[in-house]
C-alpha cells in the first residue's frame, strides 16, 4: 500500500514540476482520505527536504455546495510554503501555475502556538496576533480540474499561491460573519460574498483545522498563516489579470499576473 502512496506521490510532485497535468489519481487511493493525506504529508516533507519552509496552512471545501458537489460533509487543508507567498500587487508569472483561479479569503496569522490537547475557540482567538484580507490563487495538477475529494486532497488541497494584504487587523475589531467580500478583475465584480459563506464563520473554519491537526500529532505554530476558506465563487485567471478583493473592515489586496499565454 505504502508503495501506491508512493507512486501517486511521484505522479504529482512530477506534474507540478513539469508543468504537465495528470489524470485524476482517486482510483489508485482505496484507502479513502487517510490514503490522500499520506500523499499530501509525502510531497509536503519533500517540499522540506528541498529546502522549502512551512508558512501556514490552507483550508478548503468551506462553502456547503462545494461539499455537496463532491460528497463530503468536512473540509480540507493543505500545507502553505514560503516558495508561495506573494507580496501585495507583485506581478505573478503564470508559468508558476497549473489552471489558475483566484478566489478571497480572510487569513489569520498566530502569535502563539496551538499545541491543546482540547482547543476551543476562545484559544484559537488568544493566540491569533491579527487578520489580513487575503486572495488564495489555486491551481490543480489534475487535468481540467476533474476532481474528486481524494484527487484535491492528494494534491495539496488545490494550494498554488496567496497574497496577504500589508494592513493588519485585530479579531477584536472584526465581526467577519458579517464581511462582506467583492473581488473585482481589472475593476468589474467578479465575486462576492460574506464570512458566513465559509463555514458559517471564518473562525469555524480555522478551529476544525486546529482540532483536526492536533487529532494528527501536529499543530498550528506562532507565525503560521492560516487561510480560511473562500468568502466566495472563485473565478478563472487569465494572462494580464489584475483582481482586488475587498473585505469590510479588512480592507484590500491585489493579485496581478503577466501577459505571458
Amino acid at each position: 500500500m505504502f508503495d501506491q502512496i508512493r507512486r501517486v506521490a511521484d505522479l504529482l510532485d512530477q506534474a507540478e514540476k513539469t508543468g504537465k497535468a495528470i489524470e485524476p489519481i482517486r482510483d489508485y487511493l482505496p484507502g479513502g482520505i487517510s490514503d490522500a493525506y499520506a500523499v499530501q504529508q509525502l510531497n509536503a516533507s519533500r517540499r522540506v527536504s528541498e529546502g522549502r519552509r512551512i508558512t501556514g496552512r490552507k483550508i478548503g471545501l468551506t462553502s456547503t455546495s462545494v461539499q455537496r458537489q463532491l460528497g463530503v460533509n468536512q473540509p480540507d487543508f493543505g500545507t502553505l510554503f514560503d516558495s508561495m507567498a506573494i507580496n501585495d500587487g507583485e506581478e505573478i508569472s503564470l508559468s508558476r501555475l497549473m489552471q489558475a483561479k483566484c478566489e478571497a479569503e480572510v487569513a489569520l496569522v498566530l502569535e502563539r502556538d496551538l499545541d491543546l490537547e482540547h482547543i476551543v475557540l476562545s484559544d484559537l482567538i488568544a493566540a491569533t496576533a491579527y487578520v489580513l484580507p487575503a486572495i488564495e490563487i489555486v491551481g490543480s495538477r489534475i487535468a481540467n480540474w476533474n476532481i474528486g475529494i481524494l484527487d484535491t486532497i492528494a494534491d495539496n488541497a488545490s494550494a498554488g499561491l496567496y497574497v496577504l494584504g500589508q494592513r493588519p487587523v485585530k479579531l477584536a475589531d472584526l465581526d467577519l460573519r458579517l464581511a462582506g467580500m467583492v473581488m473585482e478583475r481589472q475593476g468589474e465584480p467578479v465575486s462576492f460574498g460574506v464570512g458566513a459563506a465559509c463555514l458559517g464563520h471564518p473562525l469555524n473554519a480555522a478551529l476544525w483545522l486546529a482540532r483536526t491537526l492536533a487529532e494528527n500529532g501536529t499543530a498550528l505554530r506562532a507565525g503560521d498563516v492560516v487561510l480560511t476558506g473562500a468568502l466566495g465563487p472563485m473565478v478563472a485567471v487569465s494572462p494580464g489579470d489584475v483582481f482586488e478583493a475587498r473585505i469590510q473592515g479588512l480592507g484590500s489586496v491585489r493579485a496581478c499576473f503577466d501577459h505571458a499565454s
